[in-house]
């Protein structure tokens, strides 16, 4: 038969006592950001990728006292995409200005 621990000492929980590490408070920001940077918004993707960054770079200097590197990792990559996506769009708004702008030209001298 058990006896509950004398009067001051406490009770051991079920299961394990510590948990997992709490996830890095900007874990969601930085995943919700690269998703709407590939999705939605192209203009979030870069502050996704420094955001990430900076926040693997926090999680690996903690030793595992910090969590969550998985929802970082995927907004990093998110905002990386979304960032090169952007800067495709980019070139080829330049480009047809560009091209515009030669045709438009050519076509008054005659």
């Amino acid at each position: 038969m058990s006896y509950p621990p004398p009067y001051g000492y406490p009770q051991q929980p079920y299961g394990n006592p510590y948990g997992p590490p709490p996830d890095h408070p900007q874990s969601t920001t930085i995943l919700v950001l690269g998703i709407l940077g590939l999705v939605l918004c192209q203009l979030c993707a870069p502050f996704a990728w420094v955001m990430g960054k900076r926040a693997l770079d926090e999680i690996d200097a903690s030793g595992g006292a910090i969590g969550g590197r998985g929802n970082v990792k995927a907004g990093y990559v998110c905002g990386i995409v979304g960032t090169i996506i952007m800067l495709v769009y980019l070139v080829g708004i330049i480009a047809v200005i560009v091209i515009s702008i030669v045709a438009a030209n050519s076509s008054s001298s005659y």
